[in-house]
Formats: structure tokens, sequence, C-alpha cells
């Protein structure tokens, strides 16, 4: 989420930020955000429900009317309305590359198979779990000596890099939904785009 409000505030993305939801009271991202100047919420499904979380998450999004919705670090699956009400306009960020290790403790799994190399991937939100259609990707290569927290770490790091590129190629159209598929200009994206070398040394 940092790396996106920056990101937007030094020009390199040409939206700016309208809204930061957390589901934690007491993320460090909300109070990082204040500090900034953005504009703020917390959802707590804990003390609300999902069902009413759900609904006052979707008030905020319908009250803030953004033009994309990035989550980031938003460990909730979203209800099918809020999915459907942000359809194309809707990424998310997760931390492997899909479609290898949807879902949770990624960096362990990639581990314990043997990969030589994780990374982290760009998509549309649809109603799936880390499923919708891909939009670019970004590879770590896995190191000898690695562990999740040291994997993990890497990871973020290059995340920092693939998420505002995708961002901005987003806001300025070349990054399109069509209904069904992520494009580039208009053509459909059989693979998502790697952009492991426009950031590497």
């Amino acid at each position: 989420m940092r790396a996106l409000v920056e990101a937007c505030r030094d020009g390199r993305v040409p939206l700016s930020p309208a809204l930061v939801v957390s589901d934690r009271p007491d993320a460090p991202g909300l109070a990082w955000a204040r500090a900034a100047g953005v504009r703020t919420a917390c959802v707590d499904y804990r003390a609300l429900g999902r069902r009413r979380g759900e609904e006052q998450l979707g008030a905020l999004l319908e009250e803030a009317r953004p033009e994309w919705i990035a989550l980031a670090g938003f460990m909730r699956i979203l209800g099918p309305d809020i999915v459907r009400a942000g359809l194309g306009r809707t990424v998310n960020i997760h931390p492997s590359l899909l479609p290898r290790y949807p879902g949770l403790d990624t960096y362990r799994r990639a581990l314990e198979a043997g990969e030589t190399e994780h990374g982290s991937t760009v998509h549309f939100v649809d109603e799936s779990l880390d499923g919708g259609p891909r939009i670019a990707r970004i590879r770590v290569p896995v190191r000898a000596d690695d562990d999740p927290e040291r994997l993990a770490a890497r990871t973020k790091e290059a995340e920092r890099q693939l998420y505002p590129w995708v961002l901005d190629k987003l806001a300025r159209g070349i990054l399109t939904w069509d209904g069904a598929h992520a494009c580039c200009a208009g053509k459909v994206l059989d693979e998502p785009i790697d952009v492991t070398e426009m950031f590497s040394g």
C-alpha cells in the first residue's frame, strides 16, 4: 500500500489515493496513511461479522467511487456483491507465480516443493481464489539458504516494483480487462507480462 501511495504522490502513477481500508484496527498501514494525509477506514470483520463487514465495505467503496481498487495484503475473500461491483477495476497482488500456489503459505510451499524461483503476480479479481486473469509477474530466485522469511522479504521488495508499474499501465489504459481476459494494448495476454528484466540490476 505504501509503495502505491508513494508512486501516486511522486508521479509514477497518474492517480490520487482516495481511501485506504484495512480489516485490522491496529494495522500499521492505517497510521501511515493517515499521517500521509490519505483518508482511512477500518472494517473490523471480527467485531462486525462477515455480512455486516461486507455491507460496510461496500458502502465505503460506493461512497469513495474509486477508479481502481488495489488490494494489498487484505486477507479477506471479497463477497460476490463487492466483486461484481468492482469487476474489471479491482486488482490484487499475490506472492507466487500464479497459477502455482494460490492461497496462503506460498513461501513455505515453494521451498518445500524445491522450486528454484518464486515471485509475485498481479491479477484482476473475480470470484475465484487468486484465479482472476493474470496481468503481470516478477520472478525472484530461490537461494540455497532461503527460509520462508528471507524469501518473503525479497519477494515483497520485488512487489514494490511490480505493483506500481501495473497500476500505472492500468491507469493509462495500456493494460485493460475485456470482460474475460487481461489485455495489453488491446491484445489478450495469453501469459502475464514478465517484468523481471525491467527491474533487475
